[in-house]
């Protein structure tokens, strides 16, 4: 019976492992390559040097913290993430962090970088309406927002978690020495004015396109949803003033 409730839970679980296995066997890896491997400059884009693997070791270290994330919120906020959101949420971490990192498809697959953008951006603003739901639930706290403003608040909550994420970005390449944020080339020319800006704001482009898409579809489900309950609201008003 409990199988035929919660559809993905087995699959949600067999996943969870997965990554974070995977994970923790990058982590190791990469911490012996950032041992062995000497600095200095790629001689091309694929290949690389100490301070790539260090970028390694803390992605994956991030990532083996942050894929308890939902688990986390679930546990300590009582909020019942749907199981579909987080399998997507630890194919994300495994595309980004494991696939993106350690199989270096960032360089390997045109847009890559890019194409997670995107799809992160779509899975928070979608996060954004499962929070505002959650409120709208609660006993003790009544809140009733439009379907404009939830739909706001989801977009609004997508591109902060982008900016957030931008910052890291800034903060591991000053502290680490390393180049999440492309601006340094695989020659090693030091990008300078508007070049150096354009993977961080090609990374906001796509989050707020992203975002906008799915809260425009949050929108629309919302807006038809509360015209169905005004129009019964409406009915049963109707009906009982007959009687």
């Amino acid at each position: 019976m409990a199988e035929s409730r919660n559809p993905y839970e087995k699959y949600k679980t067999a996943i969870f492992r997965t990554v974070l296995i995977l994970l923790i066997i990058s982590t190791v890896y990469a911490v012996y390559m950032a041992i062995v491997t000497p600095t200095g400059l790629a001689s091309n884009e694929y290949e690389r040097m100490r301070s790539d693997y260090i970028l390694m070791v803390l992605q994956c270290i991030v990532g083996s913290f942050v894929i308890f994330l939902p688990s986390k919120v679930e546990q300590r906020f009582r909020l019942d993430i749907p199981d579909i959101m987080e399998i997507l949420y630890f194919l994300f971490l495994f595309c980004a962090i494991y696939l993106g990192e350690v199989q270096n498809f960032y360089f390997k697959i045109p847009y890559w970088d890019l194409i997670l953008h995107c799809f992160s951006a779509g899975m928070l603003g979608a996060l954004g309406f499962v929070i505002v739901n959650f409120f709208n639930d609660m006993e003790r706290i009544k809140i009733t927002l439009s379907p404009f403003f939830v739909s706001l608040f989801a977009f609004c909550f997508a591109l902060t978690c982008g900016t957030v994420w931008e910052i890291y970005e800034f903060l591991a390449d000053g502290m680490l020495g390393t180049n999440m944020q492309k601006f340094i080339t695989s020659d090693g020319t030091v990008l300078i004015g508007r070049d150096a800006l354009v993977d961080t704001m090609e990374d906001f482009i796509v989050d707020s396109l992203g975002a906008l898409v799915v809260t425009a579809i949050g929108y629309r489900h919302l807006n038809k949803r509360n015209k169905a309950s005004i129009q019964q609201a409406e009915a049963e008003h109707r009906e009982q003033r007959r009687a």
